[in-house]
């Protein structure tokens, strides 16, 4: 009887998707849910090679607080800042721009990131209900802070 439990639990929290998991939108995505619920976006931009991104995503981002309170207060998008991909927002279509032959930084990852004419990475930028920017930052987030920043912005 106890594994029929136990087996019953294991399979509700597997197909539970967002059991402990960050909903990740897009901004098409975001911006069509906030039609109907308006929140802020709370935006992190990074890129592959980024060590310093990784280690916020696999630890900031982990965070069981943050993961409840991002799904509940805020559509969470993760932009790849080298994306080739066009996205378009706030009636704009912001494209990828090379550098070099295999460089780049994608248009919207420049307007979001750039804090004091510079971009680095990671950047947390959240955008508030009418998609102004209200809060940027450049370097690591730890959780705690997070939670006090994602406090304020609410």
């Amino acid at each position: 009887m106890k594994q029929i439990v136990l087996v019953w639990l294991l399979v509700l929290l597997a197909t539970t998707p967002s059991f402990g998991q960050l909903k990740t939108h897009t901004f098409q995505e975001a911006a069509q849910l906030a039609e109907q619920n308006p929140k802020p976006m709370v935006v992190f931009i990074h890129t592959s090679w980024c060590k310093y991104c990784k280690i916020m995503d696999n630890s900031t981002f982990k965070n069981k607080e943050v993961i409840a309170v991002l799904n509940a207060n805020f559509y969470f998008i993760s932009l790849d800042a080298q994306t080739k991909e066009s996205i378009t927002f706030n009636k704009h279509t912001f494209r990828f721009q090379p550098t070099g032959t295999k460089t780049g930084m994608h248009e919207l990852a420049t307007a979001l990131a750039t804090i004091k004419d510079q971009v680095r990475y990671p950047t947390l930028t959240i955008l508030g209900t009418d998609t102004s920017i209200i809060f940027q930052q450049h370097s690591i987030i730890g959780a705690n802070t997070l939670l006090s920043i994602l406090d304020k912005a609410k």
